[in-house]
């Protein structure tokens, strides 16, 4: 979903509302007529007092049922038409936040990792959930709403005044003063909204970090620790929402004591012109009917200013996240590539995070088919490298080259279809384990499920669970050992079939002997680059090359026979690994 420039939040938000103006305009227009039906039952009521009850003497009872059955006739075409224009502005309103929360999700898998680094799943959870909800009432409820006590509002006054001008200026009275009010409530409360929406991310997102954590804080006996965190944040909301209740529940009843200052000053003023014959008792009887189209709107006042900044405040939040453009986009104008062959190279390549250096100078060519092991320290930047080849980062400086192309000039796409990645920090779905391994083709064969499986020697204990490849994981994999979700991870990646496979430390949770397994699996791919990080020399000791990065830099590369001779960092991992390596070699001499 691309934002336009100069987009506002508002538009934003309209852009959406648009494509169901029709049902809006026609729910308005049956509101408009509601509203002026309320004028028949008031003036039906007048007539009666006045010439049909009369002064009593001279009732004429045959024209009573005739009106009455009118006035219920009214009644019930009102009600008729309210329930239509409520279903109209109803499925409006959730037609409308299908697409807005579908449209948010798609520019939410837009982004890079950059912006999920800096958000919290809770404030993006919120957004989905309590502001999208703040928006649908705003049109399933406060649109219609607004217009139609507003309306009302005017036709009761124009009414009053065709009947007696005098108690007309006596009800306008309190117009200015109901100005006031709500001007002043509307600028007090809006900050106080904003205030709220953010407590409220922060309460969402410590609730979702912890549920997703609790396994750690179970493991750690922290649930006291926890409780005592999350009733301060708890505690934070509900004073943020209290605070606002401090703005409304003091202009609320003003608006609330307006309403019945009209219907004080109607029975004072209208009584006394009734008891000196300026006004008849049908004319009083009237006005009080139309009393309610003036005092509703000013009860309703308060609360619908609320809703409204509910509204607004959700709409900015929301338009806020997703107007966060990322920093890794597909260029305007890609180079056009049938598909990623697997050939990867590494110019002058230089990584920064926040002025921190984490690669310098970075050069390789790995040529298509090759096998590549990394190996090195804990945060040397190995990781990093993997990123920068899927593009996950860019490069503060020099290129990183795809088929000769830099990668910066393809579609991010086509780069990425053609990449195959089992992660370090293994993610599975709460799906079943062939929807897991499928997810790249969910439509795939079970054949090529199993065949992937079988590749990731994963197979034989999928088959020994009760529901074998229908059994369903829990959430993140929960149920299953690290060595098993790694195995599954592998699989997952495999069934791509893609032109490079990067495997970051994804057999460091199996045994040595299943180790030995996937690497004899894995030597059966033809025409695949591989890459494997790994701290295991077990791991990558056959590979074509391997790249020892330290602090940033590769400092070494060869086969595994060369990188021995030269007695640099991978000598010295190899022995604290195997033990000295002249005596393994003496001993294999003495054996032989």
């Amino acid at each position: 979903m691309r934002i336009k420039k100069n987009l506002t939040a508002m538009k934003w938000f309209y852009s959406y509302l648009k494509k169901y103006r029709w049902k809006m305009f026609v729910g308005l227009f049956l509101v408009t007529i509601t509203s002026v039906l309320a004028i028949i039952n008031p003036r039906i009521t007048g007539f009666i007092v006045d010439d049909i009850i009369g002064d009593g003497t001279n009732i004429r009872i045959d024209l009573l049922p005739k009106f009455l059955i009118l006035m219920i006739t009214v009644t019930v075409v009102r009600s008729l038409l309210r329930l239509l224009f409520l279903y109209l502005f109803e499925t409006a309103s959730q037609d409308m936040l299908y697409d807005m929360r579908d449209g948010v999700y798609r520019n939410l898998l837009l982004k890079d990792f950059a912006f999920y680094n800096r958000s919290r799943t809770g404030d993006l959870m919120s957004r989905q959930t309590g502001d999208m909800m703040a928006i649908r009432h705003f049109v399933a409820y406060v649109i219609y709403n607004i217009y139609e006590n507003t309306l009302l509002f005017v036709i009761a006054l124009f009414m009053i005044f065709s009947v007696d001008w005098r108690i007309g200026f006596a009800m306008v009275a309190v117009l200015p003063i109901t100005a006031f009010m709500t001007y002043s409530q509307s600028k007090a409360i809006r900050p106080k909204f904003m205030h709220i929406r953010d407590k409220f991310s922060s309460l969402n997102a410590f609730v979702q970090e912890n549920i997703s954590g609790n396994r750690v804080v179970r493991a750690f006996a922290k649930e006291d620790f926890e409780i005592e965190k999350f009733d301060k944040e708890n505690a934070d909301y509900r004073d943020s929402e209290l605070d606002a209740a401090t703005v409304w529940t003091k202009y609320i009843p003003i608006f609330i004591f307006l309403s019945h200052l009209l219907t004080f000053m109607l029975m004072v003023a209208g009584g006394i012109m009734c008891i000196y014959g300026y006004m008849s008792l049908g004319n009083m009887v009237m006005i009080n009917s139309y009393l309610w189209m003036l005092s509703n709107p000013l009860m309703m006042m308060g609360w619908l200013i609320n809703d409204y900044h509910r509204f607004t405040t959700s709409v900015e939040k929301i338009f806020a996240t997703i107007t966060q453009k990322p920093d890794i986009q597909t260029p305007r104008y890609p180079k056009e590539v049938d598909k990623i062959k697997g050939d990867v190279e590494f110019r002058n390549v230089s990584y920064v995070v926040d002025d921190e250096p984490v690669l310098h100078n970075v050069s390789f060519h790995i040529k298509q088919g090759q096998t590549v092991g990394i190996i090195g320290a804990t945060g040397s930047g190995k990781s990093t490298i993997m990123n920068l080849i899927c593009r996950f980062f860019d490069t503060t400086e020099g290129e990183v080259l795809m088929d000769g192309i830099n990668v910066k000039d393809l579609d991010l796409h086509r780069l990425r279809d053609g990449i195959g990645i089992a992660m370090q920090d293994v993610f599975l779905f709460s799906d079943t384990i062939e929807g897991n391994i499928a997810y790249a083709e969910p439509d795939c064969s079970f054949d090529k499920v199993k065949w992937a499986a079988k590749m990731a020697d994963a197979d034989d204990f999928i088959m020994q669970m009760d529901e074998g490849y229908d059994t369903v994981v829990g959430e993140r994999g929960v149920g299953l050992s690290g060595g098993q979700k790694q195995r599954i991870s592998l699989a997952r990646a495999l069934l791509k079939e893609p032109s490079i496979l990067i495997l970051d430390d994804t057999t460091s949770a199996v045994d040595m002997e299943t180790e030995a397994e996937i690497q004899r699996d894995l030597k059966k791919l033809q025409g695949h680059t591989v890459f494997i990080i790994a701290h295991r020399i077990s791991s990558i000791k056959d590979a074509d090359v391997i790249l020892v990065v330290e602090d940033g830099r590769i400092t070494e590369s060869g086969t595994h026979d060369e990188l021995i001779e030269k007695g640099g960092y991978y000598r010295k991992v190899f022995d604290h690994q195997y033990g000295e390596f002249d005596t393994i070699k003496k001993r294999w001499k003495e054996g032989a």
